[in-house]
């Protein structure tokens, strides 16, 4: 995995994986194809962290409010102080409108 992700189809600008880019994630588009690169990769803690990039930008105490879990629990589930379980990541996709798609691999 890289060290590095691009953050925006229009810039395709290099960005650390630690850097909260949060404030990049303007436009349901860009959060689309953030998510779809993060997916593309496969790994599940930066997963994780891109859903936390993404409900920050949505508004972080209202999204957890709407998904029956405190704020703090849903900072920590997200950048991995917490294991967060498979219903809250459901409830925190249908929240932030985003649904996810199965393709099947044919190489």
């Amino acid at each position: 995995m890289s060290k590095y992700k691009y953050i925006t189809p229009e810039d395709a600008e290099l960005t650390p994986f630690d850097t909260d880019i949060s404030q990049d994630l303007v436009d349901d588009e860009t959060i689309e194809w953030y998510l779809n690169q993060v997916l593309e990769d496969g790994d599940e803690v930066e997963f994780k962290r891109a859903l936390g990039y993404i409900a920050k930008a949505k508004g972080m105490t209202a999204v957890a409010k709407d998904i029956n879990v405190s704020r703090e629990s849903l900072y920590k589930s997200l950048n991995g102080q917490r294991s967060v379980g498979i219903d809250t990541v459901f409830k925190l996709l249908k929240n932030l409108g985003i649904t996810l798609s199965a393709k099947v691999s044919r190489a």
